[in-house]
């Protein structure tokens, strides 16, 4: 079940009676327990109702002794863990009385209370008996990362949700910036919609004005220039980053290039080039670029700039000696090796 469908039941007044919402990826457990913490009880009933606890200051008896209350002039009480993965759970064993008073109430918990687990950034033992015991008579829902190449479709659907539209372009400068924390990203689209009428499609203008993302001079568009061996626009790219260290940095410059030429040495190898984007964890909308970059580098020149790459990335820590050659200076000499 997904955190969409979730929120839909919470809005139908479907409750059950406990939530484990676990994963490596906080945005959509954090929306989940939102929702439920603003609209689950009335601004009445949450005075007498409504707990919000935090792992590491509580401990599995007071929130059970809390679940067995009964509501006050409400249909139910609700129980929020936050930050559930620092509570000290229980260990099970034979004879643990502590665990069997635990498993028991979650094999049959009160149904008038919603208890509700927020475990952030990993995921509860599947083979522990209370994790069968909840997955059984509540809902365990799994807050998985986006994948690389679903991230692009992931904020356009987001904007979509907004009532915005963006141009791939755009989209794609976004992922590319941002990374895959979503709660980062979310926070961004805020930022454009509070800057952007609906009627207007966000372009990479709106992108560059509003988070502060160049939309000619970045990794991105760095990328293109390569793979259409455009060397000056290559040069004024790398010389806008020389320029600029502190909103490029060469560590995140060279995790960027790193990533993208592995790609294209694993584009060359692949025996099926229609399952591309799915293979090489990007959007279908930049499989173009890598046919054009596989072309422009073939396959013995991509084995010297992934050679080149770990030459430089070792120079760029300090691990040989560069004397005083400054980040910028060694990004020139890279990229003058890739072209040449």
């Amino acid at each position: 079940m997904s955190a969409v469908d979730i929120i839909k039941d919470l809005k139908a007044r479907k409750f059950k009676p406990i939530y484990l919402l676990q994963g490596e990826e906080p945005f959509y457990i954090d929306q989940i327990v939102d929702y439920m913490e603003e609209h689950i009880l009335s601004d009445g009933e949450k005075g007498f109702n409504q707990t919000v606890l935090y792992g590491k200051d509580t401990d599995m008896a007071t929130i059970l002794n809390a679940a067995k209350r009964y509501p006050m002039m409400s249909d139910y009480q609700l129980i929020i863990v936050k930050e559930a993965q620092d509570l000290k759970w229980i260990k099970e064993g034979e004879g643990n009385k502590e665990a069997e008073f635990v498993l028991n109430y979650f094999e049959k918990p009160l149904p008038t209370t919603i208890l509700v687990f927020a475990y952030k950034y990993g995921n509860f033992d599947k083979r522990k008996k209370i994790y069968k015991a909840i997955n059984s008579s509540g809902l365990v829902f799994q807050s998985d990362p986006v994948r690389d190449y679903k991230l692009m479709p992931w904020i356009e659907d987001y904007i979509k949700e907004k009532g915005y539209r963006i141009a791939p372009q755009a989209a794609a400068l976004m992922a590319e910036y941002l990374g895959t924390d979503l709660s980062k990203i979310a926070n961004e689209v805020e930022k454009l919609c509070l800057n952007i009428h609906k009627d207007t499609l966000i372009e990479p203008d709106h992108i560059q004005k509003n988070i502060g993302i160049s939309k000619e001079y970045n990794v991105f568009e760095l990328q293109k220039a390569l793979a259409g061996r455009n060397i000056l626009k290559c040069n004024q790219i790398i010389n806008y980053f020389a320029n600029n260290p502190k909103a490029n940095p060469m560590v995140m410059v060279m995790a960027n290039l790193n990533s993208y030429f592995t790609k294209i040495l694993k584009y060359h190898y692949l025996v099926n080039k229609a399952d591309a984007a799915k293979e090489l964890g990007v959007s279908p909308y930049f499989i173009k670029d890598y046919e054009q970059a596989a072309r422009t580098f073939s396959l013995p020149k991509m084995f010297d700039v992934i050679s080149l790459m770990r030459e430089y990335d070792l120079k760029s820590k300090g691990l040989e000696s560069t004397g005083n050659t400054t980040d910028g200076d060694l990004m020139k000499e890279m990229l003058f090796k890739i072209l040449h």
